[in-house]
């Protein structure tokens, strides 16, 4: 993209505008009902003109934010909604579901789910990861009846803790990176921090506030699922074949791009190449969505001498044509991020901040939290905030646990706060079914209970280790 024309504006009229403009856009889409994605759109392109884009240039920073967002969202959620839709029109979450309450007990479910959770989000896309899991979700909260929220809920709060603080989700990884801490030490910390972090803000947090929504349906986006007799069912390890290869090829992409960045093997290497093609995450929720096809469906249809190929399709685009609008809503949510943070208003308070002369641990949280609220991106936060505070960081010549925590204090201020201009807010929010208010009160409350937490465990970390 051209570089923008931006007029100079005070910054506290900045953030003056930005807190209208996220006002408006509540307003617009909680009172008049305006459908969230031309609410969004109508209100990036006034804040941008308010803000002092120029005339001419508004309109490529909107679209610029919104082909980003959706580039890297479309593929994720395409793939997972057909996979996840596989999983559950085929019988395999009745499976998945029957073995996971035989094994813990109805009384321990949303426990359950959110181990499953927690195992899933370490090397998965918070999305990507969510969107696979919800028809085991679905199916078990079926079965079990009561609140979908009992079980919805625990599970985002695990996905929540492991994408904001653990690599190698982009975040954490990235900031660590510019602060020159050791990624592995990193992970250890996160997990120390993390794990309590998420059974309080995350699980026993997301109990309570399941109570306020007692009656809460279970959504049918991925369809009403056909309840297969056992012996038209796939098979136990054919389903976790099917859900466990994602990660399988995603750790195969880490752990040759880990050994590529530190020399051990070159870029020409054919196994780094091969798991740069098949070990992205939409590559690998493609290839695993395409075997779930033949596996979970063809195989046992053919078997049964049953018809494949117009119901295959049938089913491919029943999973796809509900998932349009939630792609759109992302990319909205995306285009206002990038307006917001084109305007410099992240910056300008990051800067405030910096010039106040807080104890490194505490600035480098909040410089992530304003990051945060600014644009909206949780990777983009902690990443911004690594590098505004590396070289004063690096100056102290902190122990290397003493720097993994900073890190993940960072990471910790990176998910709080998540509201209209964050894409995962959209994207969880339309896949459960909630309005734009219940996803404040679930959603954005668990994010920031967790953030903080998370922050204040990191913050002891740091004073020992110091």
């Amino acid at each position: 993209m051209d570089e923008v024309v931006l007029a100079e504006r005070p910054a506290a009229l900045l953030v003056v505008i930005a807190l209208v403009a996220i006002a408006v856009l509540l307003f617009l889409i909680i009172k008049v009902r305006l459908h969230a994605f031309f609410s969004l759109i109508v209100v990036s392109v006034l804040t941008g003109l308010v803000a002092g884009i120029g005339v001419g240039d508004v309109v490529s920073v909107l679209i610029d934010g919104f082909s980003t967002t959706v580039g890297s969202v479309a593929l994720l959620v395409g793939f997972g909604a057909v996979l996840g839709r596989l999983v559950e029109m085929t019988g395999g979450a009745q499976v998945l579901a029957d073995k996971m309450l035989d094994t813990f007990g109805e009384k321990r479910a949303p426990l359950a789910l959110a181990v499953a959770s927690l195992f899933y989000a370490f090397p998965i896309f918070l999305d990507a990861g969510f969107i696979v899991m919800l028809p085991i979700i679905y199916t078990v909260a079926r079965r079990l009846g009561g609140s979908f929220m009992l079980y919805v809920l625990p599970s985002i709060g695990a996905f929540l803790m492991m994408h904001a603080l653990t690599p190698p989700h982009p975040g954490p990884t990235a900031a660590a990176t510019v602060m020159g801490a050791d990624v592995g030490l990193v992970v250890i910390i996160a997990l120390l921090v993390g794990l309590p972090t998420w059974y309080l803000a995350g699980y026993r947090l997301s109990l309570v506030l399941a109570k306020r929504y007692p009656n809460m349906p279970v959504p049918t986006l991925l369809g009403e699922p056909k309840d297969y007799p056992e012996d038209e069912r796939p098979g136990f390890w054919t389903v976790i074949l099917v859900l466990l290869l994602p990660l399988v090829l995603i750790f195969f992409n880490t752990t040759f791009s880990t050994l590529q960045a530190d020399g051990v093997v070159d870029k020409d290497n054919l196994a780094f190449q091969l798991s740069r093609l098949i070990g992205t995450t939409q590559m690998a929720l493609l290839i695993s969505a395409l075997l779930a096809m033949v596996l979970l469906y063809m195989v046992p249809r053919r078997r049964r001498g049953e018809p494949v190929g117009g119901l295959l399709e049938e089913l491919v685009d029943d999973a796809l044509a509900p998932v349009c609008s939630i792609i759109l809503i992302t990319g909205a949510g995306g285009a206002f991020g990038k307006i917001l943070t084109t305007t410099g208003i992240g910056q300008t308070l990051a800067d405030g901040l910096d010039a106040i002369g807080l104890p490194v641990m505490l600035a480098g949280f909040l410089v992530a939290v304003v990051f945060r609220i600014a644009q909206g991106s949780a990777t983009v936060a902690a990443t911004t905030a690594g590098s505004i505070m590396a070289p004063a960081v690096m100056s102290m010549n902190l122990g290397s646990v003493a720097l993994a925590a900073v890190v993940v204090g960072i990471a910790a201020g990176s998910i709080t706060f998540s509201h209209v201009n964050d894409s995962g807010f959209w994207l969880i929010g339309r896949f459960c079914g909630f309005d734009t208010a219940t996803t404040f009160k679930t959603w954005t409350v668990i994010a920031t209970a967790i953030g903080f937490l998370s922050f204040a465990l990191a913050s002891v970390v740091y004073v020992i280790a110091s």
